[in-house]
């Protein structure tokens, strides 16, 4: 038998991992993965003789970074030997690899030789409540309270919802009866809180934190909780603990964030306010600034709100965001070319399609298509990711400014590029449409059913159309039907079913259908239908109130009129509109 000591795995174990650090990643330390160094008086115990090698295999493992290996091996040894010293340490590079797993068993092996161990029940309690094992982790979560430690709680509610209403009941009355315990435990409390939060108790929920702010008045979830309930409770004062908070923690930059930015939803001003005793405390700070220049906005200053831009581009951060709402500013201003400037200097992110769309809207507007479909090759060419929804975006600027052969050349160079692109191929068929080109557009919708027969936005696009202009009703009936199965709230599919069975004569099937799609979505196209089923019905009077009502919302609607001129409807102006059909008709 060789004698292999638990110290001098630790010690071994340090030095590997701290020869050498990873390419990339946190950089590893003695205790990011071992903590063995704190614990030198384990006692020596000898091992077996078969163990020595795989032991030693881990460690020269670690020095080469093979962690996987590592921890495969120190997985098998802490099942073998029932050591937990070995589990320990397992646990600690397991959890460093982000192996929960192997984390979770490696733990349970340490637990199993050390149950009294404060940090394997905390470990224990933290994997078990993160692996939707909330009811196994209180235990573990309990022992670390009892044992005068700050335990968390509220990681328990972390899956919550996904428990069995058992699992919920019982995790409940374990948290209650440790309440009864541990009467002044803020983490305890606080979860408490939730829970009254989650079955909407909130009398219940502010009792808790009540006796949470007797304990510790500065909590931070807890005083947000609070203030979210009182906000949904509307009471008079829902943010009084937080202020009283600040007044005694005016350097609590944490907490004074969370304020200002549940005071955007109620108070823009005082919102400001925050946000500016926060940039007086960190004048570099650009997500403090750009907020700033966000509010200022919204309240209608643009000129403060410029300047706010201004100091975000000085910080060198945050660029892109400052440049497009310094464009929306210009563009505001009525000053394009400024607007170009700053929309132009936006690189891949967030804003850079948004850019796009209104650098071609900007250019087509002032009638330069040429330097607009420049800028289109020229983006397409710098950002090949953002080809297709270039194509796309392109061609929709165009046809939005009536250029429907340039915006049909665009769509054909990008379905050569992306054949199986079925934003594009659809893009093409609803230009089609507008071009009276049924065949191109049915082509389109078919390609895309074709590869994706279960697009509920193909199928509806192409029955409705086969209904509205062909007489093929029993095809469009099967289409739309089959949509309808897919999506069967969406009301641009309760209209199209509405129609076709307007267009096969059965009035009363498509009066159901009409009336729930315009509960749903209030569309002037919508009222045109319902409007031409009522009057078919001979219910006159309540299609011309029906077609007012939408015409109030939409006077130049080109469906809407083109109904109401081929009905010869032209005494709407006498009647007042049609409040939405009622559900129980």
């Amino acid at each position: 038998m060789s004698r292999l000591f638990i110290t001098v795995l630790s010690c071994t174990l340090i030095a590997a991992c701290s020869a050498t650090q990873p390419a990339s990643g946190p950089a590893i330390t003695p205790t990011t993965v071992a903590a063995a160094a704190e614990d030198n008086a384990i006692a020596e115990r000898a091992f077996p003789e078969s163990s020595v090698y795989p032991l030693l295999l881990a460690e020269f493992a670690l020095r080469r970074q093979d962690y996987q290996t590592a921890l495969q091996t120190y997985m098998e040894q802490s099942r073998v030997l029932q050591d937990a010293g070995v589990s320990r340490h397992t646990t600690h590079l397991a959890q460093f690899v982000n192996d929960n797993a192997s984390a979770l068993e490696a733990v349970q092996l340490w637990l199993q030789e050390d149950p009294d161990d404060l940090e394997a029940n905390n470990t224990a309690g933290t994997l078990m409540a993160r692996n939707g094992q909330a009811v196994e982790a209180l235990p573990h979560l309990a022992f670390v309270s009892r044992s005068g430690k700050q335990a968390n709680y509220p990681l328990l509610l972390q899956g919550f919802g996904g428990l069995s209403p058992a699992e919920q009941a019982e995790l409940v009355a374990g948290l209650n009866e440790l309440a009864e315990e541990l009467p002044e435990d803020p983490a305890l409390l606080l979860t408490l809180a939730l829970i009254n939060t989650e079955y909407e108790q909130f009398d219940a929920a502010l009792a808790r934190l009540d006796a949470l702010f007797l304990i510790e008045p500065d909590q931070h979830q807890a005083l947000l909780l609070e203030a979210r309930l009182l906000l949904q409770t509307e009471a008079a004062k829902p943010f009084k603990h937080i202020e009283q908070s600040l007044a005694r923690n005016p350097e609590d930059s944490r907490l004074r964030l969370e304020y200002a930015r549940l005071l955007t939803t109620t108070d823009m001003n005082a919102a400001r306010e925050q946000f500016e005793v926060l940039s007086a405390q960190s004048p570099d700070d650009a997500e403090l600034l750009l907020s700033l220049a966000l509010i200022n906005r919204e309240t209608g200053d643009d000129l403060v709100a410029r300047a706010y831009l201004q100091q975000v581009l000085a910080t060198g951060k945050r660029q892109d965001q400052a440049n497009y709402y310094l464009g929306r500013i210009a563009e505001d201003r009525d000053e394009p070319s400024e607007a170009l400037t700053h929309y132009m200097q936006i690189g891949d992110g967030r804003q850079y399609l948004g850019a796009n769309q209104r650098i071609g809207r900007i250019l087509v507007g002032g009638g330069k298509f040429d330097a607009s479909h420049a800028w289109f090759v020229k983006q397409r060419h710098s950002v090949p990711a953002r080809r297709e929804q270039l194509f796309g975006i392109e061609a929709d600027i165009l046809s939005n400014a009536g250029a429907l052969d340039a915006s049909l050349a665009v769509l054909n160079a990008g379905i050569d590029a992306y054949p199986d692109s079925a934003s594009l191929r659809y893009a093409r068929s609803m230009l089609g449409q507008q071009q009276d080109d049924l065949a191109m557009m049915e082509a389109d919708l078919r390609a895309i059913l074709a590869r994706d027969p279960n697009n509920a936005t193909a199928l509806n696009a192409l029955g409705y159309t086969l209904a509205d202009q062909t007489g093929r009703l029993d095809e469009a009936y099967d289409l739309i039907n089959r949509a309808l199965a897919l999506e069967p709230d969406e009301p641009a599919i309760l209209d199209s079913m509405g129609w076709i069975l307007y267009r096969q004569g059965k009035l009363e099937d498509s009066l159901k259908y009409l009336n729930q799609a315009y509960l749903a979505f209030p569309d002037p196209e919508v009222a045109a239908h319902l409007g031409e089923v009522l009057w078919a019905m001979g219910r006159t009077d309540e299609a011309r109130r029906v077609w007012q009502g939408a015409l109030l919302k939409a006077p130049d609607h080109k469906i809407l009129r083109a109904t109401l001129q081929r009905l010869g409807v032209t005494d709407l102006a006498t009647l007042p509109p049609q409040p939405a059909p009622d559900s129980a008709e």
